[in-house]
């Protein structure tokens, strides 16, 4: 343990009052210190339910005692998700730093070097991205062949991990479990990927590449929150869909026909009812923002309606189908009231008197916003029958009114929202490169495309030509 963790662990020991006496008595505890903290309060989750609110103290600690836990993985939440494995007795301290949140967390005391491991997994699948890209371009005998490689690595830091601590049953399937699936998504996604490469193809694979497809299990409750089975599960059902949906060739997981064959495809082999509505859930989200077309999206939703048991979940996926739906073409623009330099109200319906390409950005992102108008700038160069609406996200006014001339962008084109929540939902702003393209009048004819894709050129040039 090294100064800087063992400093944090005894004052942490003195701020928790964590004493003797309920280490002796098997007392479970979750403390640590958020560096550069976003709030004053973490949460810690189980399943999806939240366990308990906890404030952070003014040197911006924590500690949490559970109340009869029981052996599994837990959720650490601020502002981002991190799965944490809790045995009854253990005493965990972490430590993280918001601004690199993965890179920076760090686990010790009793329980510390499982969370430890997990992590460590959890970063080495990400260091090996860029390799599986690479690895995802070669024929599949030898794909399998450097897989095969990558898990044999996995497994020799795993053994040496089980040579010098002692671990559960229970841990251990979660561990070995993290080693398995992360394998096994790979295979699924190299599959997604080469699904409209006429000359790869099932009969092309080494006999055994889908081997594990035979004893998948469909409703792990020990495993449904853990990303490495949530995400092998999705990327699975994606391949079965494709093999399964009516009149579409080609293998595109935005498109209706695959998202409704993939609804119906979870709520048939899906046994776990959390898992389920969760994974329809995500799935029904995804497609409804990046859908163009709102009578499919009606019989989306139609369908979630039908086979989702969380009632939730159909309200929420029921409101944003209900915004997203009046994004699709055909639908006028959301009148919302906006801002001007001048700090005057205006209605955006309004200030839309030509075709306008309207985009979004914030000050939280330098290198975004400044990159986002030099591609606006590009483009009005181009295309110059369309006007260009920039419009700020932030609620602080001088500030942006600051960056607005010290750049010297387009104050009669430079907007922010009166109120931003409202303009959230009703646009549906998940993304800070979303574009909305509309006509002279206001009517929608892109509700959801990225500024800074190559594709917006070619829209814009086709709205042109029509």
């Amino acid at each position: 343990m090294n100064k800087t963790v063992l400093f944090i662990f005894i004052a942490l020991s003195i701020i928790s009052c964590n004493n003797k006496e309920e280490s002796i008595n098997g007392a479970t505890w979750l403390s640590g210190e958020i560096v550069n903290p976003k709030s004053d309060y973490i949460y810690i989750t189980q399943n999806n339910k939240v366990l308990d609110t906890v404030k952070l103290n003014k040197n911006n600690f924590f500690s949490y005692q559970f109340k009869n836990p029981k052996e599994g993985i837990y959720f650490f939440n601020h502002k981002e998700y991190q799965a944490v494995y809790v045995e009854p007795g253990d005493s965990i301290l972490l430590r993280v730093n918001t601004i690199e949140f993965d890179e920076s967390l760090s686990f010790s005391g009793k329980g510390g070097d499982k969370n430890n491991l997990l992590m460590d997994f959890f970063l080495l699948n990400e260091k090996e991205a860029p390799l599986l890209a690479r690895y995802n371009q070669l024929p599949p005998a030898k794909f399998e062949t450097k897989l095969d490689s990558l898990k044999n690595e996995w497994e020799s830091i795993y053994d040496t991990f089980l040579a010098k601590n002692e671990s559960s049953k229970t841990f251990k399937k979660v561990a070995q479990s993290t080693i398995d699936y992360i394998y096994n998504m790979r295979k699924e996604l190299y599959t997604s990927a080469h699904a409209n490469n006429p000359s790869v193809d099932e009969s092309s694979f080494p006999i055994g590449f889908y081997t594990y497809r035979e004893n998948i299990d469909f409703g792990n409750e020990l495993l449904r929150t853990t990303y490495p089975y949530y995400r092998f599960l999705n990327f699975y059902l994606d391949n079965l869909a494709h093999k399964q949906k009516q009149g579409e060739a080609r293998f595109d997981r935005f498109s209706f026909a695959h998202n409704y064959t993939k609804l119906k495809l979870i709520d048939s082999i899906i046994t776990n009812d959390s898992l389920k509505n969760d994974l329809l859930k995500y799935n029904v989200r995804r497609y409804l923002l990046n859908a163009k077309d709102a009578e499919n999206e009606q019989k989306i939703i139609t369908l979630f309606d039908k086979v989702s048991t969380n009632t939730n979940h159909k309200r929420r996926m029921n409101r944003l189908a209900q915004a997203t739906i009046q994004l699709t073409p055909n639908h006028v623009i959301p009148n919302l009231e906006l801002v001007t330099t001048d700090n005057t109200v205006e209605y955006l319906q309004k200030v839309i008197k030509k075709p306008t390409v309207i985009y979004f950005w914030s000050m939280k992102s330098v290198q975004h916003y400044k990159s986002i108008h030099i591609k606006v700038a590009e483009l009005k160069s181009k295309y110059p029958e369309y006007n260009y609406i920039g419009i700020n996200t932030d609620t602080h006014f001088k500030k942006w009114l600051t960056i607005v001339d010290r750049l010297k962008y387009n104050a009669s084109n430079e907007y922010q929202f009166e109120n931003i929540e409202k303009a959230e939902k009703q646009l549906v702003l998940t993304s800070v490169n979303k574009a909305l393209i509309v006509d002279k009048d206001g009517m929608i004819l892109e509700g959801n495309t990225n500024l800074l894709s190559t594709e917006i050129e070619e829209l814009l040039l086709g709205y042109i030509n029509k």
